[in-house]
């Protein structure tokens, strides 16, 4: 497993029975984590959090605010800066194990040695779009949520890279890879991060699972004949890294060669010393090897 170890502004302080308690700057959260299978005894830390998520019997939930006096404020990952804000989906606007891969982006652009275009596909609020841009990559982020790319948008204000090449799209990611193919717009790199359900442009429902091949497959198509690097997220408890890796090989990896490689990324809990698993990323590299 890969752990995001090098936060200053960021910690999970402890883990227990369905909850994870997590330090945003000044801020403490309790939040639930489906991982945290564990009953481990609770220190006094837990009664002082700033607020809580609880989840409702009927679905959703809401924020039980403790002490919180603040709606928005702003952390920094090295010399990146993120607004955080809790949401109505216990989401805070961050995904802060997802360094690991920022800082993977950052070494394979900065190694390149040449100029890189990357595609950021269900880009979210832009960590690693402003990870790559820091690196001197142009960056197309794409996001169906107008809401997450001004929000995005917000962050590159923050991080102090308004002047770098990044192209800011609201639309369906599928409908928008499928257009740059037939216009010839490619790729050096790719990454996408697509939730574990969601709908076609139809309105129908379907399953990560079930179309991830069929994806990696089209976007595969939007790569330049030389590409540096194709990542793929997932949040999905049923698709395994392993399974994702060899849909890498099976695709970008039998028309280009090169290596790939798949882990569980994570992040280090203060109190216990071990690594809380959060999601994991395959990685296809156009090099010998995936070098991390």
């Amino acid at each position: 497993m890969r752990a995001a170890a090098d936060w200053k502004d960021f910690e999970v302080l402890d883990t227990s029975d369905g909850e994870k308690l997590e330090r945003w700057g000044d801020v403490t959260l309790i939040r639930p984590d489906p991982q945290v299978l564990w009953k481990t005894p609770r220190g006094p830390e837990w009664d002082r959090a700033d607020a809580r998520y609880l989840r409702s019997s009927s679905g959703g939930g809401k924020w039980q605010n403790y002490r919180l006096k603040k709606e928005q404020w702003v952390i920094g990952y090295k010399d990146l800066r993120f607004r955080i804000s809790p949401t109505g989906f216990k989401h805070t606007g961050l995904f802060p194990e997802q360094a690991v891969n920022w800082d993977w982006f950052r070494k394979t652009i900065g190694e390149a040695g040449r100029p890189v275009r990357v595609l950021n596909l269900f880009a979210y609020t832009g960590g690693a779009t402003l990870a790559c841009a820091a690196a001197g990559a142009a960056v197309c982020h794409v996001d169906a949520s107008k809401g997450m790319v001004s929000w995005a948008r917000e962050n590159q204000r923050l991080s102090g890279l308004e002047d770098k090449p990044i192209r800011w799209i609201v639309d369906d990611c599928q409908k928008f890879v499928e257009r740059e193919i037939r216009r010839g717009s490619l790729y050096d790199g790719i990454i996408m991060d697509p939730p574990s359900y969601g709908r076609g442009p139809g309105g129908e429902v379907w399953k990560l699972e079930d179309c991830v091949y069929d994806l990696v497959k089209l976007c595969a198509g939007a790569l330049t004949e030389k590409p540096l690097f194709f990542a793929v997220n997932s949040y999905t408890t049923g698709l395994s890294p392993s399974v994702m890796e060899y849909i890498l090989g099976a695709t970008v990896g039998k028309k280009y060669g090169g290596a790939t490689y798949s882990s569980e990324i994570g992040l280090p809990v203060k109190h216990s010393g071990m690594v809380l698993p959060c999601g994991s990323t395959a990685l296809w590299y156009g090099g010998e090897k995936v070098s991390l």
